[in-house]
């Protein structure tokens, strides 16, 4: 249920459970979350799904029974935040729950015009993870990470885009060429000066 391909330093990473709107299993997390590990070498990585949603988050089942508060998904994140290269969230659809962790850690986000994004943990009766809010709060400042996380409203593709959740809108027929091409001058430079300069951009800091 998670597809990989390699192409010329792209790794292109896609969810493929759209029967179940691509919640995710403890296997797929972890899955997931080798990939990412295993992808130290890669120049740029595409993290996207199959179908009209990215993600719901967590699989209902699984989530009853625990995989809510795992920390698979702050180590999934965290491997994502780690990538040397440039790594792109390519949303197909909406983007929900703890799915939303990945996407924060990815250097860039495009969007297809219908996403919505929410996180509805608060409601569920759980904290988010670890480092989801001070991703948020990076990207949209502590307020709307509030709306988001203690409001608990959906966020639209243009509200997310005017926010800065999100850093482009794209169709649905174009998202995946426009992250490969979004990539192209990574891959085209060489390694250390790629990594440099995401390095100046700005380290993490979620302490």
């Amino acid at each position: 249920m998670i597809d990989l391909s390699r192409e010329a330093g792209v790794w292109t990473v896609t969810i493929n459970r759209p029967d179940k709107a691509n919640s995710l299993t403890h296997a797929m997390l972890t899955e997931l979350a080798e990939i990412m590990e295993e992808a130290q070498s890669a120049r740029a990585v595409i993290l996207t799904g199959t179908g009209k949603v990215f993600s719901a988050g967590a699989d209902l089942e699984e989530a009853r029974a625990g995989l809510a508060t795992s920390d698979i998904w702050e180590r999934l994140s965290g491997a994502v935040a780690a990538l040397p290269g440039l790594s792109i969230a390519a949303l197909n659809g909406t983007l929900a729950g703890g799915a939303m962790g990945m996407a924060l850690a990815c250097d860039l986000r495009i969007a297809v015009p219908g996403a919505k994004f929410f996180y509805p943990v608060m409601k569920l009766g759980f904290l988010p993870q670890p480092s989801d809010p001070a991703r948020m709060t990076a990207l949209v400042g502590p307020a709307r990470t509030k709306l988001i996380l203690m409001g608990g409203q959906k966020i639209t593709s243009d509200e997310a885009l005017s926010f800065g959740l999100i850093d482009r809108i794209v169709s649905g027929e174009e998202l995946l060429d426009q992250a490969r091409e979004l990539t192209l001058d990574t891959v085209a430079a060489a390694p250390e000066i790629a990594q440099g300069i995401k390095g100046m951009c700005g380290a993490e800091k979620l302490d």
